[in-house]
């Protein structure tokens, strides 16, 4: 598993039980996600918008203020934000469905998209652009890190690799600093993420038909699936 760990056991944690007997889980985070020392102004600010869990931890430990809206992509960022309190909408799974939603229903402005020192999509320039104040600020950073000892011990064995990538950023990383020999099947969540895969040594490339855990866990058991049958191994239910 390449996310922070924490991400990564709730995604281990909701893969069928089945699944998760016949495969040996590695916790090698490549990207670790730390808060920005900042200062949130809000004052004026009429909403708040977050496109991940983490912008949502970050704000709160900042104390941005709870009672306003909060317009969020996805159900763990929304669930996150609803935690803390904030009135949380999920308005869409994706960037691009956040944008339309917000333009389409044009909310009170300004608002503000706290994020993390790499994004995609641009969401503040192409809302304000089309006519909705939207300021944008960094909460976190996201450090890249090198596989852990295990994982490259894994990579540089015989047994199969299964590895879920779930960023654009973290599947160039990963493309970057994999140098093993083991046969490698990779879950990407979305085409975005696939395409830096493309020029690596896969066996396989699965891309999920939708950019939600959701549809990553069924990405993943596919594999596991796949895997077992090219092995010779019981395939999971």
């Amino acid at each position: 598993m390449t996310r922070p760990r924490a991400a990564s056991k709730r995604f281990v944690a909701q893969l069928p039980t089945r699944v998760r007997s016949r495969v040996q889980v590695i916790y090698s985070p490549i990207l670790e996600i730390r808060p920005l020392s900042v200062a949130v102004e809000t004052e004026g600010v009429k909403g708040l918008i977050f496109t991940s869990a983490n912008a949502v931890n970050a704000a709160a430990s900042r104390g941005v203020d709870r009672t306003l809206p909060a317009y969020c992509v996805g159900p763990s960022t929304t669930g996150t934000a609803k935690g803390y309190g904030w009135q949380a909408e999920m308005v869409g799974g994706t960037a691009e469905e956040l944008v339309g939603y917000l333009l389409k229903n044009r909310p009170e402005s300004p608002l503000l998209h706290l994020r993390g020192e790499h994004t995609r999509g641009n969401i503040a320039a192409r809302l304000t652009e089309s006519g909705l104040t939207v300021r944008e600020q960094p909460v976190y950073q996201q450090l890249l890190l090198p596989l852990t000892p295990e994982a490259a011990d894994a990579a540089d064995r015989n047994l199969p690799v299964i590895a879920p990538l779930f960023s654009p950023r973290t599947a160039r990383h990963f493309a970057d600093i994999w140098s093993g020999s083991a046969p490698l099947w990779l879950a990407a969540i979305s085409q975005a993420t696939a395409d830096p895969l493309y020029s690596m040594d896969y066996a396989h490339l699965k891309i999920a038909k939708a950019p939600t855990p959701k549809k990553m866990r069924k990405a993943v058991k596919k594999l596991v699936k796949h895997v077992l049958r090219v092995e010779g191994g019981e395939v999971p239910d």
